[in-house]
């Protein structure tokens, strides 16, 4: 459990010592990317939570997503739409929902086992 935390860990400071540059024709493909792992790492958690994860459907659809946002930032590209606007919204509600109902899923957990300890000890 915790080694993804070491590598995380280990990735932000390996970040912040090295000056690599990303070219700018490159920043909405990669913005799109990130907001793609955002969205299956909490979409990841959820399923978890909810007793669903499966990791063919994770991998699956990590790399859906992101292929997809690629191909909608490339298609706008060469139509000078930015139409990879799409894609960051439609990503960005999905993090916002997965990030409420993983809360919500945490704090019923809470309430529930705050309960059940309370009226153990009666």
């Amino acid at each position: 459990m915790w080694l993804p935390f070491v590598f995380l860990l280990f990735g932000i400071v390996l970040g912040l010592l090295t000056d690599i540059r990303i070219p700018e024709e490159y920043t909405d493909y990669l913005s799109i990317a990130v907001l793609a792992a955002f969205d299956t790492l909490l979409g990841g958690i959820r399923a978890h939570l909810e007793g669903k994860f499966d990791d063919k459907v994770f991998i699956s659809g990590f790399f859906f997503n992101v292929s997809l946002a690629a191909f909608l930032a490339f298609i706008g590209v060469q139509l000078g739409v930015d139409l990879y606007l799409a894609a960051v919204f439609a990503f960005g509600v999905r993090l916002f929902q997965n990030i409420a109902l993983i809360r919500r899923y945490l704090i019923e957990k809470r309430y529930f086992m705050k309960k059940r300890k309370k009226t153990e000890e009666k």
